[in-house]
């Protein structure tokens, strides 16, 4: 469920589609610079309801879902 909030969030943004998304791909490749992730957080969070403090540094889509689910079973 997170993979696909975050992947259609992306191809909303990019004008893409979501399958062309992977857990592999990198922000960077994917043309998402550092304002573009803040924006992508804050959107993450409306959509999932959740806050997201990002601690750590994330390169893939695939480390910012195992980021959030990680906090995600932190909260529980």
């Amino acid at each position: 469920m997170i993979f696909e909030a975050i992947a259609e969030l992306i191809a909303d943004r990019l004008e893409v589609s979501a399958d062309s998304v992977k857990p592999e791909s990198s922000f960077r490749d994917l043309g998402i610079d550092s304002l573009d992730t803040v924006e992508l957080l804050m959107d993450l969070e409306d959509k999932l309801g959740m806050e997201i403090e990002l601690d750590q540094k994330v390169e893939t889509v695939g480390d910012l879902v195992a980021f959030i689910e990680s906090k995600g079973q932190a909260a529980e």
